[in-house]
């Protein structure tokens, strides 16, 4: 009896190791916050190609952009802890719709950090039929229509937002806002003046951008952003100190086994340190990043410090 417990003991020691040994064995279900044709859809199936050579198994990508992506990234909290289901996530379900309201999962203890994919900025973009042609003309504008424009968001909790709420407080703006579930219903509401404004990442503004539809007035990064470079950044247009980075990173429920995180951690910083993975990906204002689960995880922990005040300060909530 004492030796049957022993080796049922050393078996289930040992089951993770041989897991991790012998992963991946079947394909990997790689889940999208964002919908088809968003900025973390694009870098999400940029990573999957490329990590499916490197892995020899496919990179199947699914997009569950409801709410706010608290969905997928629920789904793969909940998920088998056995490397064959990670989710692509932005702020809003990590570090910000957490602290609005009840979310079913724990951060901290649902989820393990694998790797920062991306950071960059927000660029404002209004409807080019707006007579404004710079951040302060905007904020001009809006102060002259209170409450009469409507600014779109890919998603309540997202830095998209986050951001415009923020920027409404330091300037005195009074926009009414439009969520929407991904960039791409947010940047076509924008487009056909439902909504006046919204802040995303370039890649799904660029197209509209260069069809004269939008005008990108500004950056939310503290100074101009490299990949941007034509574009002012809003802290040096007349609000000092304000920022608000648009992060991506990948992560995996917890408890998956140690080597299988490191594992997927060193293929993803391969794949993002590849030539034409980067040029692709800066070319459409991705500024790609890489490092250690463990950077990951702070800059998650940090960036909930950041946005707890500002929530509770705005009195932000989500119903």
């Amino acid at each position: 009896m004492l030796k049957r417990f022993a080796l049922a003991v050393l078996a289930l020691a040992t089951a993770p190791l041989a897991l991790a040994q012998n992963w991946p064995e079947h394909p990997i279900h790689f889940v999208m916050t964002a919908p088809a044709g968003s900025s973390i859809d694009t870098l999400g199936r940029v990573i999957a190609d490329k990590l499916k050579d490197r892995l020899g198994q496919p990179v199947i990508v699914e997009n569950k952009p409801a709410a706010g992506g608290t969905v997928a990234t629920a789904d793969v909290a909940h998920a088998a802890p056995d490397g064959y289901t990670m989710v692509l996530a932005y702020p809003g379900p990590l570090s910000a719709t957490p602290l609005m309201r009840k979310v079913p999962y724990d951060v901290q203890k649902d989820l393990a950090p694998v790797i920062e994919t991306s950071n960059q900025p927000n660029v404002l973009a209004i409807n080019a039929s707006l007579p404004v042609r710079t951040f302060q003309e905007l904020v001009a504008y809006v102060k002259a229509r209170p409450g009469k424009l409507n600014y779109a968001s890919v998603g309540n909790g997202s830095s998209s937002h986050l951001g415009m709420e923020l920027l409404k407080s330091m300037t005195g703006m009074d926009i009414v806002h439009v969520p929407f579930n991904g960039s791409p219903p947010a940047v076509k509401s924008t487009v056909q003046d439902e909504t006046q404004m919204l802040f995303a990442v370039m890649q799904p503004l660029q197209a509209q951008i260069e069809a004269g539809k939008l005008r990108a007035l500004a950056v939310t990064t503290p100074k101009r952003f490299p990949l941007l470079p034509d574009l002012p950044a809003i802290a040096e247009s007349g609000v000092p100190g304000f920022e608000v980075n648009a992060w991506n990173g990948v992560l995996v429920p917890a408890k998956t086994p140690p080597a299988i995180v490191e594992r997927l951690n060193r293929e993803i910083n391969a794949v993002l340190a590849m030539p034409d993975v980067r040029e692709k990906l800066n070319a459409q204002g991705f500024e790609l990043v890489g490092g250690t689960p463990e950077a990951f995880g702070k800059l998650i922990a940090d960036d909930t410090a950041r946005w707890a005040p500002v929530i509770k300060k705005l009195g932000l909530k989500i119903d």
